[in-house]
């Protein structure tokens, strides 16, 4: 269940779901970002509780603070908005939060509360107001349609049909008959308890033959039906297309243009969004990256619109019946990795509109918990089909599975520590470590550089008679990260490389195996942990390029508990960067690259490193389950110089001309639809 819900004084919530007997029920309960009360109000508003419950029962959730309480009747919130004095609470289709705030300050708390009970009407949001100002004009619908490609692939839309309302059947039929690129078919099988969709197609489209039916005999599951289309699928693509939901009009025709720009491409997809049941509202769009095998690996984020060369689909079978629920899931994972990453395509542009209603697993996804087993299913068998050692478990929200790599040895770890002073730093980070750490095959190098106080290199000898794992090495040059960290190298035994700042902490026990079971794969260059600041808010969840300039790391503030925009900051995915205050890296890839760039001594140098990497072929990747408290560069020190200034957009300057291209280009583990000026992942201005 989502929603929100505020406090007038911004006095903390508390949330409990009762029983019908008033009994505490188990649930899980994290905070949801609300960007948009964020901006107005400074109220972190939304939530997301989820619990196992019995369709006949009955519960209600108790929201209260010091001063008073609140029950709503779960029951109820189904079928209404439920209204809250402490608030207005409600389902995931609430679209007016916004300009609800804006009602509030303008209007006042009474008036409010009076407003709320009448019901949403029918306003709209940032988004809705978004999609129609970038949806293609009447005129370039009219150009899209007199456009000839050289290339005119017939595309198959497959669909399997049961029970569907007629209206959203007629929707779902007319957003095909009217796309702008001409050379598809629609390929429907029905396996409804009543005749009611097909009489509608026979009584509607009898004599087009660029629409395909077929009565099954019986309903053989969403697995078996999608098939039966597949079955009378005569196309040289195949699009999967769910039957209450609805294309925009040049769905096809963007990704035709795509395969006549490039004839390798197998496997297109697209972003999407969420519209109301009667289809006239546009809400909660996923613009997602470009490919990105572990984001795939932990949530199917690719969903809609999926458009496949049906020779692939030849190749790796079919959809699974044993996966059913999360069918398709299974299906683009063996798509994906049959064809490779060199040809999958995405479109950053939202050619895909997901009904949200009742009955939709959109607006319901606790209803479906079947489809979230079968999900954590798709990935394990996908792993153990490859020989990847490795366990799948829930994550943190319905949808996202958490990958846990089963280490195949026990490989030397070097952890680099490079320190000045801070002596109280420095032991909370080493202290950390040794009190938690399940992982005992490591070294401390500690990069001695040009501290003045007598009471480091004191500690620095108690360290080493105490703890045969510290080597402590002394970098007597002027203060250079990268060369520093080079320095450390050198004096290292280690298989990996783990740089650390000093001024961490440890959370995570098993923070080195975390680490080390994706920096172990062959695909892998380095991998980033997710790090805190002391009052429990993001201080890195992985870095865009090009954010607020340069580069930034994403989601900085947000609370440590709170999901963010589809879950990203708690999911295990590839970034194009991480910071190097805690990244781990094979010590063979890290001298490939030539180490950390000696040029630029302190900003953007682990970035600059992250993007070597890259670029000989391997991944970056963030593990949101290897977790540290980051003390924030204390010994650092300002750019209150004119030298420092000068050296700061030396590297400024370095970078922009090295990285040109995907400073240019946009971060393709971002999407151009989201702004590079905030880190929240919200949408564009420009």
């Amino acid at each position: 269940m989502w929603g929100w819900a505020f406090a007038v004084d911004k006095s903390p919530l508390q949330f409990e779901v009762h029983d019908a007997h008033g009994h505490l029920v188990a649930h899980t309960f994290r905070k949801q970002e609300r960007t948009d009360f964020m901006e107005d109000w400074q109220i972190q508003s939304g939530f997301y509780i989820v619990f196992k419950s019995d369709p006949d029962a009955k519960y209600t959730l108790v929201i209260k603070n010091e001063k008073e309480s609140k029950t709503v009747d779960l029951n109820k919130i189904k079928s209404t908005n439920q209204k809250s004095l402490m608030g207005y609470i409600k389902s995931i289709n609430g679209q007016n939060v916004k300009k609800a705030g804006m009602y509030l300050k303008r209007k006042g708390f009474k008036a409010f509360v009076r407003r709320i009970r009448r019901g949403p009407q029918d306003e709209k949001v940032s988004y809705n107001t978004y999609f129609h100002l970038h949806e293609p004009t009447k005129e370039e619908l009219d150009r899209q349609r007199k456009h000839v490609f050289s290339y005119q692939p017939k595309i198959s839309l497959i669909v399997a049909t049961f029970n569907t309302p007629l209206n959203y059947l007629k929707e779902m039929i007319e957003t095909v008959t009217n796309q702008t690129y001409a050379n598809w078919e629609l390929c429907i099988a029905d396996g409804s308890t009543n005749d009611e969709v097909e009489k509608y197609v026979k009584d509607h489209y009898a004599q087009d033959d660029k629409i395909r039916f077929v009565r099954l005999q019986e309903n053989y599951g969403i697995s078996g039906n999608m098939n039966a289309a597949m079955d009378i699928a005569t196309g040289d693509f195949i699009a999967l297309y769910d039957h209450d939901d609805t294309l925009t009009l040049d769905a096809l025709y963007e990704n035709v243009r795509v395969l006549n720009e490039n004839s390798n491409i197998e496997f297109i997809y697209s972003d999407e969004d969420k519209m109301d049941s009667e289809g006239e509202r546009f809400f909660e769009p996923h613009f997602k990256p470009d490919f990105n095998y572990d984001l795939l690996c932990s949530t199917n984020y690719i969903c809609h619109f999926l458009v496949v060369k049906k020779s692939l689909i030849d190749q790796v079978g079919k959809l699974r019946k044993e996966f059913d629920g999360a069918q398709d899931f299974d299906f683009v994972l063996r798509l994906s990795d049959a064809c490779g990453p060199e040809k999958i395509h995405h479109i950053p542009k939202v050619l895909y509109h997901w009904r949200f209603h009742q009955n939709s697993t959109a607006a319901n996804p606790e209803s479906k918990m079947y489809a979230f087993e079968a999900g954590k299913k798709a990935v394990q068998a996908f792993y153990d089909a490859k020989g990847i050692h490795a366990t799948v478990e829930h994550g943190a929200s319905l949808g996202i599975y958490r990958t846990k790599y089963i280490l195949d040895s026990h490989p030397k770890v070097s952890i680099i520590i490079p320190n000045k002073d801070h002596v109280d730093d420095l032991s909370r980070c080493i202290n950390s470590i040794e009190a938690k750490s399940t992982y005992d095959n490591y070294e401390y190098i500690i990069v001695e550089n040009n501290s003045t106080e007598q009471s480091t290199f004191d500690y620095y000898k108690e360290l080493e008679s105490k703890n045969s794992k510290v080597k402590v090495v002394t970098w007597k040059n002027e203060f250079n990260y990268s060369a520093i960290n080079n320095f450390g190298t050198k004096y290292a035994s280690g298989d990996y490389y783990l740089l650390l700042n000093n001024d961490t902490e440890v959370i995570t026990p098993e923070f080195i195996e975390e680490l080390l079971g994706y920096c172990m794969r062959k695909d892998v260059g380095a991998v980033g942990a997710r790090l805190y600041y002391p009052d429990d808010t993001i201080q890195h969840a992985g870095v865009i390029v090009g954010l607020q300039g340069i580069a930034g790391h994403a989601f900085v503030g947000l609370e440590r508990d709170n999901l963010g925009y589809f879950a990203r900051p708690m999911t295990q995915q590839d970034y194009s960067a991480v910071t190097a205050a805690c990244m781990m890296v094979d010590k063979n890839i890290y001298e490939e690259v030539g180490g950390l760039n000696e040029q630029l001594k302190v900003a953007f140098n682990d970035i600059d490193f992250c993007l070597k990497i890259r670029e000989k072929g391997y991944k970056i990747v963030y593990n949101p389950y290897c977790e540290l408290y980051h003390y924030e560069s204390k010994s650092r020190g300002e750019e209150n110089t004119f030298d420092k200034v000068d050296r700061f957009n030396g590297e400024i300057n370095y970078f922009e001309k090295r990285w040109h291209d995907i400073l240019a280009n946009g971060d393709p583990y971002y999407n151009p639809n989201l702004t590079y000026k905030k880190n929240d992942f919200s949408l564009t201005t420009e």
